[in-house]
């Protein structure tokens, strides 16, 4: 098991200490000053983010995919054509650097759609002050990954009566995550915390399977892999993988099977769970799973990314890696 002066040791900017503080950071966050803003006649949204801010768009998409609202998340450059003037797009960019996002900004004001932005300052802020755009700051804490916390309480502060989100279930999603705290952060660091446990299993390559629902944990667990971690890993939707993934395990690899369950899962999609799981051990295939707590789909979902973050930082530990720098980031973007 990993210990404290390892993670001192190995995360030189101390990212362990952001999340430790997760739930204050949200609750602080959702209790912020922030004018709350409301939009009338929004038949259609627009989240536009790359990296830990496009995360959050996912997450978005997931909460109201069963709203009558249609929900487009741009990863990219380029805005739907179906845009107009009752399209609302969420511009969300930690740095307010992120070239990509600027550009769909820019599109959007041009096309008249309604607009609310979201960093940390940078070329977004300046761009929204000269076109008078709807703007908000939001502070970084350590990196845009570490930030999710922050930027989502204070978007669903900004925006939940628009989004049409349950005040109760954003108080209730701020409750679960004070709870699974306790279990996950970095105070203890025993066989108890589901998250380290997690990360001590980790050996191979993650491929991790997801319901329709719960997408938003599955990419944003990759991506903090990926990021934090600084291994390859693989997302599919359980559903789709019966039809075709199902049979690469016909031949043995190192990849790890990773189960990212819903409670109340669509009674279909749970038949599928159990019918992969018998495949798995039948096959003598090792997997793990974690399994959501109960309540709305904000708290699952926030309760999900949260032990999966903790889990990619403990791995990066447990493999020596320091998990803040991002390196190749860096270049890409240097040659921008």
């Amino acid at each position: 098991m990993l210990d404290l002066s390892a993670l001192e040791k190995y995360d030189s900017q101390q990212m362990y200490k952001i999340y430790d503080i997760w739930p204050e950071m949200a609750q602080k966050s959702f209790e912020a000053e922030h004018e709350s803003v409301s939009f009338e006649n929004i038949k259609h949204i627009v989240i536009v983010g790359m990296g830990g801010s496009g995360a959050i768009g996912d997450m978005f998409a997931s909460i109201l995919s069963k709203s009558k609202i249609h929900v487009n998340v741009v990863k990219g450059y380029t805005l739907p054509q179906t845009v107009d003037s009752n399209t609302l797009v969420i511009a969300i960019s930690v740095s307010g650097n992120t070239d990509e996002t600027l550009s769909v900004l820019k599109s959007a004001h041009q096309f008249g759609c309604k607009i609310v932005a979201f960093s940390s300052g940078g070329k977004m802020k300046e761009y929204c002050e000269i076109n008078k755009i709807n703007y908000k700051f939001v502070r970084e804490y350590n990196s845009p990954r570490a930030s999710f916390a922050s930027y989502l309480y204070t978007i669903l502060k900004v925006l939940y009566s628009t989004l049409e989100i349950k005040k109760d279930d954003i108080l209730e999603s701020i409750i679960e995550l004070k709870k699974i705290n306790k279990k996950i952060n970095s105070s203890n660091l025993t066989n108890e915390n589901p998250a380290l446990k997690l990360a001590e299993s980790i050996i191979g390559t993650p491929i991790i399977y997801f319901p329709f629902g719960l997408q938003s944990a599955a990419i944003r667990f990759k991506n903090s892999l990926q990021e934090n971690s600084k291994i390859h890993a693989m997302i599919e939707n359980i559903v789709e993988t019966c039809h075709n993934g199902i049979v690469a395990w016909e031949k043995k690899s190192d990849m790890q099977p990773i189960l990212i369950q819903g409670k109340n899962d669509f009674r279909k999609t749970e038949e599928r769970w159990i019918i992969i799981k018998d495949y798995f051990e039948k096959n003598e295939i090792t997997y793990n799973e974690i399994v959501s707590i109960n309540g709305n789909i904000l708290s699952k979902l926030i309760n999900l990314i949260y032990i999966l973050d903790y889990t990619s930082i403990y791995l990066a530990v447990k493999t020596k890696i320091d998990p803040s720098p991002v390196k190749s980031i860096n270049f890409i973007k240097s040659k921008l």
